[in-house]
């Protein structure tokens, strides 16, 4: 740590420590001054010490410590200096200063702590110094690196009139200030994951659903031939059997949520396709409606959307029968307002805002992905365009990151891509290498960017949204088997993914964000 000595500065601040204290102070030498320091009755200045003058009047209200060679500033080390109100600190041997330090010194007003040879700052080193007006910390360089976190915070928040703290490094904070620092949230932060729970069953979908105050999600589990709901506990913190919709070759459970009604939709590949309402008489859910069976022969997605404040879902049928297929809600129940293009066999809808406009975005490894806009005079959706170049793709999932669009398409062979809405167009962003995928899902906590690329050859992968490339990473491998899609669930201030698996078992991981600047 770089310091910056001279006498003249010495005399200048030991000078301004005199004129510190109060006038009424009466110059007597005290009998027991220790021999390198100078005594009065209400100040002591000692050079060249070794420890801190310990058989002092209990109302001493200035000491100044200069050239001393102790090596750190423990806890408590001026308590027995209950009245100070000025402490100078300069031109020292030390290089700590613990959690702490000053505890106990509840009148001090001035600390002055300047030239010394600190490499760290306890977080809680200036815990309990409720009157202090002025801190002085010029001459001492400081790394402002994750360490140095609780100091630009503690310079923020502090009503103390503070001295400018310098920089020594990383590079790009090499000589600036340290509260000219834009944040240290994104240095000082990193993410994890780590496997919370394992669920003994297969499944192809998971959705979550939020209801009075508690988080659900909701198991798609076609060889058990159920839609299991689970619930958070809160009180034991963790996933919870709530209730089982039992159907046959159950591949889509979707919850909509109207005024206080939560609704399930149910897809089946036998059976025909089901709502369900919770019913709050029997604490279940009981069968609310039928789907036409000569509309969905084979779903395969279900997307929920609004417009202008109506309620629609869509479900994309992948069979040369059956039709992709929009319902929409009428106060009584949900009916087929719209059957979308037929013999194309999609595999995915999305729903999408595109500069103010809602459109659907179907997939299909017919052909390349088509784009419908809502035409707001006929309220129905019409051709607008599709995406070139990209065949065989499974799925569109779309995703915003500070207010740009993005799109996630899935590609079993070849690659999938990210692209992104310039105003005019989807523009690819970047490619990822996907043999095997069935599914490429973003997700987010907070401000961390996430995609999920399932494999059923290998490892699936999750990428992190690298903000200064602008570009996915990657970051954690995990083993799913056969995996079909990831889910985002937060509750109770903790964030998981459940990641569903077509041949083994569905697996929920936690994601972690570590501080570590602690």
């Amino acid at each position: 740590m770089a310091l910056r000595r001279g006498g003249g500065a010495l005399g200048l601040l030991l000078l301004s420590a005199a004129c510190l204290i109060p006038p009424s102070a009466q110059v007597r030498r005290l009998a027991r001054c220790p021999a390198t320091c100078s005594c009065t009755k209400e100040s002591i200045i000692c050079v060249g010490s070794s420890w801190v003058p310990r058989i002092v009047p209990g109302d001493i209200s200035s000491l100044s410590l200069v050239n001393g060679t102790f090596l750190e500033i423990k806890d408590r080390m001026f308590s027995h200096l209950p009245s100070l109100q000025l402490l100078l600190l300069n031109s020292n041997s030390f290089t700590v200063i613990r959690d702490d330090a000053f505890a106990g010194l509840f009148h001090l007003e001035y600390l002055f702590i300047e030239g010394n040879k600190i490499e760290t700052i306890s977080r809680n080193a200036f815990r309990g110094l409720r009157d202090l007006t002025h801190l002085d910390l010029r001459g001492n360089k400081f790394e402002c690196d994750c360490k140095a976190k609780w100091l630009y915070l503690w310079l923020k928040m502090t009503n103390s009139t503070v001295s400018d703290v310098l920089c020594i490094g990383p590079p790009e904070y090499q000589e600036k200030k340290l509260n000219d620092v834009n944040s240290f949230d994104y240095e000082c932060t990193t993410t994890g994951t780590y496997t919370d729970d394992t669920l003994p069953y297969q499944s192809v979908s998971v959705d979550t659903f939020n209801s009075k105050n508690d988080v659900y999600v909701a198991i798609a589990q076609p060889s058990m031939e159920n839609c299991m709901v689970l619930e958070w506990d809160h009180i034991e913190m963790n996933f919870r059997s709530y209730d089982n919709i039992t159907g046959q070759s159950i591949v889509g459970c979707k919850a909509i949520l109207i005024d206080d009604q939560v609704f399930v939709v149910v897809a089946q590949l036998f059976g025909g396709s089901h709502i369900y309402k919770y019913d709050e008489s029997w604490t279940k859910f009981v069968k609310f409606q039928d789907i036409e069976v000569s509309r969905i022969s084979k779903p395969n997605d279900i997307e929920l959307f609004e417009i202008d404040d109506e309620t629609f879902f869509i479900i994309a049928d992948s069979s040369k029968a059956g039709l992709s297929t929009v319902y929409k809600w009428n106060s009584k129940g949900f009916y087929s307002y719209q059957s979308l293009h037929e013999w194309f066999r999609d595999t995915d809808a999305e729903f999408v805002d595109i500069d103010g406009k809602s459109h659907l975005i179907l997939s299909s490894r017919s052909q390349v992905p088509i784009i419908l806009q809502w035409n707001k005079s006929s309220k129905k959706f019409v051709p607008h365009g599709d995406i070139p170049n990209m065949e065989d793709v499974l799925a569109v999932k779309s995703f915003r990151m500070q207010n740009t669009l993005y799109l996630s398409l899935t590609r079993f062979i070849g690659d999938s891509r990210v692209m992104r809405w310039n105003s005019k167009q989807f523009v690819e962003v970047q490619a990822l290498p996907s043999r095997g995928a069935m599914t490429l899902q973003p997700f987010s906590f907070k401000d961390n960017h996430y995609l999920a690329l399932g494999s059923d050859y290998t490892f699936s992968q999750i990428y992190q949204w690298d903000k200064e490339k602008q570009q996915f990473k990657k970051f954690k491998e995990i083993y799913v088997q056969a995996p079909r899609s990831f889910t985002a669930v937060s509750t109770d201030r903790r964030d998981f993914f459940f990641a569903s698996s077509f041949k083994g078992k569905t697996k929920i991981f936690e994601h972690i964000i570590v501080d570590l600047s602690l």
